[in-house]
């Protein structure tokens, strides 16, 4: 199953509607401990069900967050290669179904 709509949000503003492998990986490439720590990827909807989030941590590495609250799903871990993070995220994402 197909995920449904979704789009990729960086604290600095970068918006990228349904973001591939590729993109993704470049959104966290980009992440920095100054300006821009973050990026989100949710449905592009108000309220959305699910969320998953990379965030710089300090010490080096990303934390990622996944939480979907239509199953109960919070995972919360800690990453260092953005290949690996971008793979599970693309992963994850194809089982948020519509």
């Amino acid at each position: 199953m197909a995920a449904e709509h979704y789009c990729a949000d960086s604290e600095n503003g970068d918006h990228i509607d349904g973001p591939s492998e590729d993109a993704l990986f470049m959104l966290i490439d980009d992440l920095n401990d100054t300006d821009n720590t973050f990026v989100v990827i949710q449905p592009d909807q108000d309220d959305p069900a699910w969320f998953a989030s990379v965030a710089v941590l300090d010490d080096g590495g990303y934390e990622i967050v996944r939480h979907d609250s239509r199953h109960r799903e919070h995972d919360v871990s800690v990453e260092t290669g953005i290949d690996r993070i971008t793979g599970d995220l693309i992963r994850w994402l194809a089982t948020r179904a519509t």
